[in-house]
């Protein structure tokens, strides 16, 4: 079981760093790229990247960062790892709350709503519902981000504390997994 512990702690690193990384652009590049734009062609991009995002590429890094975070940290305490493994545990429950659900529940739908939305010809009427949408939408983001940063940290001590415990590398500090001994 040991054997696993070092691809999951990768695993649950990576698939962190990709949710906060692309929360994070959200953040400093792309709403303020598009607040700054005429609000017609505004709604219609963002209109575009919410529908575009729903992928196979996506998927992993949003659904399954709890997953693998949770998986590891059980694994981690099971194997004695107590710190990592509690570090793993609070990444996932972290991110599940302020990441995965904040969005399903605050975010999906406001893109649902502006998915429907016909632009108008009028710029002023469009101005009217990207003023409605585009702050909103921010805070929640600034909010999913942080937690999302929150819990790459937590999983950074997660891989921390598994590597200098000796859980990851073994005793003799190499990559090799530790002999088993057979089961009589």
């Amino acid at each position: 079981m040991p054997c696993l512990l070092l691809p999951l702690a990768f695993a649950s690193l990576m698939l962190t760093g990709a949710i906060f990384g692309f929360f994070y652009a959200w953040i400093c590049s792309t709403m303020w790229g598009l607040d700054m734009m005429d609000p017609r062609g505004a709604i219609a991009a963002m209109q575009a990247m919410n529908a575009s995002v729903r992928n196979a590429v996506f998927a992993p890094a949003f659904f399954g960062t709890p997953v693998v975070l949770f998986t590891t940290g059980a694994l981690a305490l099971s194997i004695g790892g107590r710190g990592a493994g509690l570090a793993f545990l609070a990444a996932g429950a972290v991110y599940l709350f302020g990441g995965l659900i904040l969005t399903v529940s605050v975010n999906v739908p406001m893109n649902a709503a502006l998915a429907e939305v016909q632009i108008p010809e009028s710029r002023q009427a469009a101005a009217d519902i990207w003023a409605a949408y585009s702050p909103r939408w921010q805070v929640f983001n600034v909010l999913r981000t942080v937690a999302s940063g929150a819990a790459l940290m937590l999983t950074g001590i997660g891989v921390f504390l598994c590597a200098v415990s000796g859980q990851v590398l073994g005793q003799s500090g190499d990559l090799r997994c530790p002999p088993h001994d057979p089961v009589t």
